[in-house]
């Protein structure tokens, strides 16, 4: 399309130009001719000035005759003579218009070497041409003392006109351009061909790339990435790529872990619940007491499964977003000193002094009391177990803002857990610990989420040598007071 219209002003542009040169062409060749055919006259013309020796015009035949000589040096234009009242006295080459009217001197006249011309533009026999017309300077009209006799043309012509068919001067125009044109169009085909193949490859060839690699990641391949870099559209995409590989290759990694995990926390207490029970079908188990301890075997085993499915489908529900929520004013003083009650005894049993410290006035939180209970109970449950025995856990509310915070504190063993990674399913400090006693690994990780849910946040550190699990809900939106600064403080110290 570039081509083409380029093509066509250059067409116009130079048809234009061809015929600007044509007008002025005819213009000069009109004020070359008119003298010569003045001279056409005379048989024999006179010493000095236009007028003949006497006695020696030429008849109108032999005029005639002359001014068909001259018009063969014409080069194809077209010589015409007119009259006073502008009608057709001579015609080079269509004698049948003689007698006809033509209206030179259309456009105003202008001036070239101190003489007058006149372009025109007339049409005959559905022929246009351009034409150009100078005056013919005849004899004077009356005879004076002194001079040669009186002379005149023989045919009355008062005007020279040159006409060229303006066909020709478009045929001209395109036998010098088409050529041009055309090995300028093939020389630009030709690059922009080029270009076009070398643009094309550039986009391609990341293109192409970029659709191997998506393959290659549908095919199970994660760790496939692309080298289509840059700041243009294809070089954002392949980053956007390699960082959707990257998240998807983790994704993966995470969900065979996951897997893994599962089965490994599943295959002991169904390992244990296949054997006792293959026991205690087989009654290799004989007295009393082997039968009783077999089935408080099973039931703790049994309970692990249980509680392993129900955190399980819980870690599912909240992550798709399915567990419902029903937030509520919850007392958190409350709360706290019920889950306090609930670990009293594994607390006791390990030498552990519990301390709550909640101000009297602090605002309810808004909150699910099922879900609360439900952090707090995993909060406090890892805290009794990690802690070393002897040791002092301690949990602190106040309220912060429009939120409140709720820290459980506790010192941290040999095995310190890594804040960054406690939430993370299935994690342990120490690898080596018996699922038994560390349980499976999804509390921290259902409880994030759970506070997440709810309009909270749950996270840990480690500073001086303690344990910080910080947790903040909302309180509940109310016009009230100021904090008391007097603190209720709850005790809990092992039985003597």
């Amino acid at each position: 399309m570039s081509l083409v219209l380029s093509g066509a002003l250059t067409w116009l542009l130079v048809s234009g130009l061809e015929v600007t040169n044509a007008k002025e062409q005819l213009d000069r060749n009109a004020l070359v001719y008119a003298p010569a055919v003045e001279r056409r006259e005379c048989q024999v013309p006179a010493v000095s000035g236009n007028l003949c020796q006497a006695g020696k015009v030429n008849t109108a035949a032999a005029y005639t005759d002359q001014l068909v000589q001259l018009s063969e040096s014409l080069a194809g234009d077209r010589l015409l003579l007119l009259d006073r009242d502008r009608q057709v006295v001579f015609d080079s080459q269509n004698q049948a218009a003689l007698g006809q009217s033509i209206a030179a001197g259309r456009t105003a006249p202008r001036r070239l070497s101190g003489e007058e011309v006149q372009q025109t533009q007339f049409t005959t026999r559905g022929e246009s041409f351009l034409g150009a017309a100078a005056r013919v300077k005849t004899c004077p009209a009356g005879a004076q003392a002194g001079r040669p006799p009186v002379c005149r043309n023989p045919i009355r012509a008062s005007y020279v006109v040159l006409a060229r068919p303006e066909g020709t001067v478009a045929a001209r125009a395109s036998e010098e351009l088409v050529p041009l044109l055309l090995e300028a169009g093939l020389a630009a085909l030709a690059l922009a061909l080029l270009v076009t193949l070398l643009l094309s490859r550039a986009l391609t060839r990341p293109l192409r790339e970029l659709q191997s690699g998506a393959e290659d990641i549908a095919a199970g391949n994660y760790s496939r990435r692309v080298r289509v870099r840059g700041a243009n559209e294809v070089g954002v995409v392949g980053t956007a790529f390699n960082r959707m590989a990257e998240a998807v290759e983790r994704a993966r990694k995470v969900e065979r872990d996951f897997l893994a995990n599962v089965s490994h926390e599943l295959k002991t207490p169904l390992t244990s619940l296949i054997g006792f029970s293959q026991a205690l079908i087989d009654g290799s188990l004989e007295t009393d007491a082997e039968k009783t301890r077999a089935a408080a075997i099973l039931h703790y085993e049994a309970q692990r499964v249980l509680r392993m499915s129900q955190e399980l489908l819980d870690l599912a529900r909240v992550e798709s977003g399915q567990l419902p929520f029903r937030p509520q004013p919850v007392d958190l003083g409350a709360e706290l000193r019920q889950e306090m009650e609930l670990v009293r005894q594994r607390a006791e049993a390990r030498g552990l002094v519990l301390r709550a410290t909640v101000p009297t006035t602090l605002p309810p939180l808004q909150a699910d009391p099922e879900r609360l209970h439900q952090i707090l109970d995993n909060l406090l449950d890892n805290a009794v177990k990690y802690a070393p025995e002897g040791s002092q856990v301690e949990i602190v509310a106040e309220a912060v803002g429009a939120s409140i915070r709720t820290e459980v504190r506790n010192p941290v063993g040999v095995h310190a857990p890594d804040p960054e990674r406690m939430f993370e399913r299935f994690y342990r400090a120490d690898p080596s610990r018996s699922s038994a006693a560390g349980g499976v690994g999804l509390g921290l990780a259902i409880s994030r989420q759970l506070a997440a849910g709810q309009g909270g946040h749950l996270s840990a550190e480690i500073s001086a040598g303690t344990l910080v699990m910080r947790l903040e809900l909302p309180a509940l939106d109310r016009a009230g007071g100021a904090d008391d600064p007097v603190a209720a403080t709850l005790r809990l110290h092992p039985r003597t």
